[in-house]
């Protein structure tokens, strides 16, 4: 299946693009993609999955705009033409 992977802040700057076009086993899950993008860009290792297969609690990653702590997780599984968000943590903000 094919999906569009987008990377957003520091995640960005270690895939070196906006977004990937790529090609998974259908039906894969969100940490199945994660993983693989973990394998492929070493800087990413360890930064989106924790240990467990679980995606990294201070993360947001959208399927399609929705956040996927509220569908299944890392167990979300995705579709033909989906788009995949990763958002890093969130720091700052006004004292």
């Amino acid at each position: 299946m094919h999906l569009e992977c987008r990377f957003f802040a520091t995640y960005r700057a270690i895939v070196g693009q906006k977004s990937l076009d790529r090609e998974f086993p259908d039906e894969a899950t969100v940490a199945a993609v994660l993983s693989t993008l973990e394998a492929e860009y070493p800087d990413l290792e360890r930064q989106l999955l924790d240990e467990d297969g679980t995606i990294r609690p201070q993360l947001s990653i959208l399927k399609n705009g929705r956040d996927v702590t509220h569908m299944e997780g890392s167990e979300t599984v995705l579709e033909d033409g989906d788009s995949l968000s990763v958002f890093p943590p969130v720091a700052g903000g006004v004292i």
